[in-house]
């Protein structure tokens, strides 16, 4: 049976992102929220358009929901969308919203730079602009991005790994017990035309990098740019393919796999499965090597308590939601929203001010501190695996 050395797993939540101690006025761009709304219409009056772009990801239909819900409770008309990750869809339904002259926009993009056509149409038309999670990019006319320190995902991402691979300790700190063996990873990315990946993708390798050049990580596959290790639109098959075929190609006689970078809950599971069906153990602790993820997922959860996925990485949508709904009903208002960030998006012609907010490390032995206890999910829910 394959094994692979291991930490025990922290009781708390250590190392998570970035603390954001104060929000900045956004400064005020050349974006689509060109026109002066009436501060003295009545809510029913206006209405806000939300394009999402699936309802595969779990994640996506608590998002919709969330913020439509949200605005609704303060008297907004919501018009929601989801385009089943097919770009001409989104474009479509983002025009129908300009068409039926929506007060407002949050669209979380399918690809950030698909929209260019739209985001004008929008300006023209006075509609201030929202992006949601993704930004949008190549066009000047995106008045405000809320979102997770994306970067601040992959280091965790990263670190968690390294964690699980017993080469830092319960603090991520060096580990005094560390294995003495070069442990071998292989690295997943996200769907290239989704910025965040990008994202999730440079923080993960700038964590890891020192590690795979003194020697205590290789990537056995030697796949380790972001053009190998992508996953176009986020599939679990697709990453359960990949997974297989690496196993085939380099790990089919003797060499050990100790762990497998991989962005998102979906892509873990898909891995999780070729692993297992090669005969990599059920779960980590008979041998299953450590597989990280994102998005907190129910089924991935579930699979953490259960020892079999390594760790998640919880955004918490509700705080996501919250943050649109407060800068669409400013804008709504005829003010502006405030930002936490005017330096670090810069889309590719401007810099878009935003609203980041901080990411949590789940494990094994924290997923109740995070998710149980905050009623995100039940414990039934988490033993069943389902909503």
């Amino acid at each position: 049976m394959r094994s692979t050395s291991r930490m025990p797993r922290p009781k708390a939540l250590l190392g998570t992102g970035v603390i954001l101690a104060f929000a900045l006025t956004a400064c005020e761009g050349e974006g689509a929220g060109s026109a002066d709304p009436d501060p003295d219409a009545d809510p029913s009056d206006l209405t806000a358009g939300v394009a999402m772009p699936t309802q595969t990801y779990e994640r996506w239909l608590n998002d919709g929901a969330a913020v439509e819900e949200g605005l609704e409770e303060l008297g907004y008309n919501v018009d929601l969308q989801y385009a089943d990750d097919d770009i001409p869809t989104q474009s479509q339904q983002i025009d129908q919203m300009i068409t039926q002259e929506v007060d407002v926009l949050i669209i979380a993009s399918i690809d950030g730079s698909a929209l260019t056509g739209q985001l004008d149409a929008a300006a023209d038309a006075g509609i201030p602009v929202i992006a949601y999670d993704r930004l949008l990019t190549n066009s000047e006319d995106v008045d405000f991005y809320v979102t997770f320190d994306n970067y601040e995902v992959g280091v965790n991402q990263a670190n968690a790994l390294l964690y699980g691979l017993g080469v830092l300790d319960e603090n991520f700190e060096e580990a005094q017990d560390a294995p003495e063996e070069t442990l071998n990873i292989e690295l997943f990315a996200g769907s290239l035309d989704d910025n965040n990946s990008h994202l999730f993708w440079e923080g993960a390798i700038d964590t890891l990098e020192p590690y795979i050049e003194d020697g205590t990580l290789e990537v056995t596959s030697g796949q380790t740019d972001i053009e190998q290790a992508a996953t176009q639109r986020w599939e679990q098959e697709t990453a359960q393919e990949r997974m297989e075929n690496l196993l085939t190609t380099h790990y089919s006689g003797d060499e050990e796999l100790h762990g497998v970078l991989a962005p998102a809950d979906p892509l873990s599971r898909g891995i999780i499965q070729a692993l297992q069906n090669d005969g990599w153990g059920d779960t980590i602790e008979d041998g299953l090597p450590v597989v990280t993820g994102q998005d907190a997922e129910i089924a991935s959860v579930s699979l953490i308590a259960d020892g079999v996925q390594h760790s998640t990485i919880f955004k918490d949508t509700r705080q996501l939601a919250d943050e649109a709904i407060v800068a669409a009903e400013a804008y709504l208002s005829g003010e502006e929203p405030e930002a936490n960030d005017t330096e670090t998006y810069d889309n590719g012609e401007i810099v878009v001010p935003s609203y980041l907010l901080d990411v949590e490390m789940v494990l094994e032995d924290n997923y109740e501190e995070i998710l149980i206890d905050s009623e995100y999910y039940t414990q039934e829910q988490v033993d069943s695996g389902q909503l």
